[in-house]
């Protein structure tokens, strides 16, 4: 079984829209993109480069419309992306120009590919796919790069499909610029008591 990993920029208030720049995503009037950009460092840097490496992605179709137009021209800043398998849901697209795009319709379609053999699955952006990914259990693991500022407003990383979960802190780091790097694995179901017994 092949592990579902997602990938985050988040605020403290949990907001994940348009991280990388103003035009990113605009949708609903956000008007905060590119965010993460006062906060790279050197550690920051290399976080990324490694996730960067060679992988197979499941993508919503909006975040894959975005890849679709930006990474095959760009392909020198991220090693492997055009290479790499995209899984995209949708109910509207069937196909695209970009290689290796394979296009799924339903939750029945990413539990096969998850119980297929292969290598880890990597979610990056796509924030409705995800509320769909939490609601069906299939979130593996979480790799979240938590930023020290709220902005109130925009796509949320925990919205609509987030359903009672243990996770365990696998790996943290903080950055110079305060930014926390935190990778959690899923670790079975809510456990509950009282506090001093």
């Amino acid at each position: 079984m092949r592990k579902i990993i997602v990938l985050s920029m988040i605020t403290i208030d949990g907001v994940m829209q348009a991280p990388g720049g103003p035009k990113e995503d605009t949708s609903e009037g956000f008007k905060y993109g590119g965010w993460t950009a006062p906060y790279g460092d050197e550690v920051f840097g290399k976080v990324v480069e490694k996730e960067m490496k060679p992988a197979e992605y499941l993508l919503g179709r909006k975040t894959f419309e975005i890849w679709e137009n930006y990474w095959p021209e760009h392909a020198d800043m991220w090693p492997g992306i055009n290479d790499g398998t995209k899984y995209v849901m949708s109910e509207s697209r069937k196909q695209s120009d970009w290689k290796n795009s394979v296009f799924l319709n339903n939750v029945a379609d990413i539990k096969k590919l998850k119980n297929s053999k292969g290598s880890d699955i990597q979610v990056w952006g796509s924030s409705e796919l995800i509320q769909t990914l939490f609601e069906n259990d299939l979130v593996d693991e979480l790799r979240l790069k938590i930023f020290p500022i709220t902005l109130g407003t925009g796509k949320k990383l925990f919205n609509n499909g987030t359903i009672p979960a243990a996770f365990t802190l696998t790996e943290s780091i903080v950055t110079s610029t305060g930014v926390i790097i935190a990778y959690y694995k899923r670790a079975g179901k809510v456990k509950t008591g009282s506090v001093g017994d």
